[in-house]
């Protein structure tokens, strides 16, 4: 079934910027609160809001197999269930409903003005109900430059990690949608040259630079997913600042990998932007040296030049460009991801997220963490400012931009905003009253 949404020369009706990351070739899906304080799964052109849960019920789905209640939930994973095929179909129709010369929705002002909202009018919800999240370690760069800071500089990257999908599993818990503040973890950590830990404010809160995919029901138990097969059953990607506190790492992750530093927060941006969207933006990824074994062997494009940049903005300050790198640096593909998840038989569902692990690239400008770009501190950044960072401070947000652009259309995944709170300080606790 032909791709009908990404053709280029397409226009729509609705007012679109030059520099949108929703032209009518994206069609990203979401999930939020209107302005009558109803849920919907939506969708985005411009800067306006589509109710896709409306338009449904008006009848502007007809012949395509999709339940009465498809968009009238909480979250996207039951309409991920229903495959590629009906996600083709839904894009390549909105496509159709909104095009410039399609007059049936244009010309019919009552039924624009139950579908259709500005974006201050809606509030963005976290789009899936995340039943699993694994978090990868695919950027070489990444981790050699952690291997050259905390290993031995001449075998920065372990034995392992030229030849697997390096990974862990995660929480869902505490993954949230852009705009949500996070919290400065407490925890212990080992001062330098005690022998003992101590317990307080992580010292060292850093943003990781990732970018995530979301899966639909992919196998049963037991079952493994060819590398060929992978991205059939990938619905889309979005945004990921996986949030760390790196002291509190140093002290815990031997021998079982990360836990409180890890899992007191991440950050996704609300739309997600479809595979089928992402398509004319292929290129071959790395080189990988040695061949990796042969279930992890595929043939074609399965990267993504997809931009990425992080700014960071002090409190009451303008953000500042501090990293620019890309999806395509990643070592290991999404699908190679995929096919090793489920090699062993983990089954994989609708909703499951997988993120990256820190997008790096090969100079210091592309590094997409502060323990690289601080080098672990010994380098502050100079903010506009006149202060200096090393890690994350309080009031600072932090917010990741990404795009895919070529000479004929720009897709775009918006924004990641997150402001560091405070650590949490229960008042009644502590006798403050």
């Amino acid at each position: 079934m032909p791709i009908t949404a990404n053709d280029p020369q397409r226009k729509s009706w609705i007012q679109v910027d030059k520099d949108s990351d929703f032209p009518i070739q994206n069609i990203p899906f979401g999930v939020f609160l209107t302005r009558d304080d109803v849920i919907t799964i939506g969708t985005r052109i411009g800067n306006t809001a589509i109710d896709l849960g409306a338009l449904h019920q008006l009848g502007y789905f007809e012949g395509i197999p999709l339940t009465d209640d498809i968009f009238l939930q909480d979250s996207l994973n039951d309409f991920i269930s229903d495959g590629k095929k009906t996600w083709r179909l839904v894009r390549n129709r909105i496509a159709e409903l909104f095009d410039i010369n399609n007059s049936r929705l244009r010309d019919n002002e009552e039924h624009r003005r139950i579908v259709l909202f500005t974006l201050d009018e809606i509030e963005m919800q976290l789009p899936v109900q995340i039943g699993d999240y694994t978090d990868f370690y695919s950027s070489k760069e990444h981790a050699t430059n952690v291997g050259k800071m905390f290993r031995d500089p001449d075998n920065a990257l372990l034995p392992n990690w030229l030849h697997i999908p390096v990974g862990y599993h995660g929480r869902s818990s505490s993954i949230v949608p852009s705009g949500i503040p996070v919290r400065r973890p407490m925890g212990q950590t080992l001062p330098p040259g005690a022998e003992t830990p101590v317990f307080g404010p992580s010292e060292k809160v850093d943003f990781e630079l990732e970018m995530a995919f979301i899966t639909t029901d992919a196998n049963q138990l037991g079952e493994p997913i060819p590398v060929d097969e992978a991205e059939d059953y990938i619905f889309g990607m979005v945004l990921f600042n996986d949030w760390s506190a790196r002291d509190i790492q140093k002290w815990e992750y031997v021998p079982l990998g990360p836990f409180l530093a890890k899992n007191f927060a991440s950050s996704i941006s609300p739309w997600i932007v479809t595979m089928d969207a992402l398509e004319p933006f292929r290129v071959a990824g790395p080189k990988q040296d040695p061949p990796p074994l042969p279930y992890l062997q595929y043939k074609g494009d399965k990267s993504f030049d997809i931009h990425l940049e992080v700014s960071l903005a002090p409190e009451n300050s303008e953000p500042q460009v501090i990293s620019k790198s890309n999806f395509k640096y990643l070592y290991w593909t999404m699908a190679q991801q995929l096919a090793h998840h489920t090699v062993n038989g983990c089954n994989v569902i609708s909703g499951d997220m997988m993120g990256s692990g820190t997008i790096s690239g090969p100079t210091p400008d592309s590094y997409g963490s502060m323990l690289e770009l601080s080098w672990g501190g010994k380098h502050p950044l100079k903010m506009k400012d006149g202060s200096e960072r090393s890690f994350i401070e309080d009031g600072d947000t932090v917010i990741m931009k990404g795009y895919c652009s070529n000479e004929e259309v720009r897709i775009g995944f918006g924004e990641i905003s997150a402001k560091l709170l405070p650590p949490f300080n229960d008042k009644k606790k502590t006798g403050d009253r």
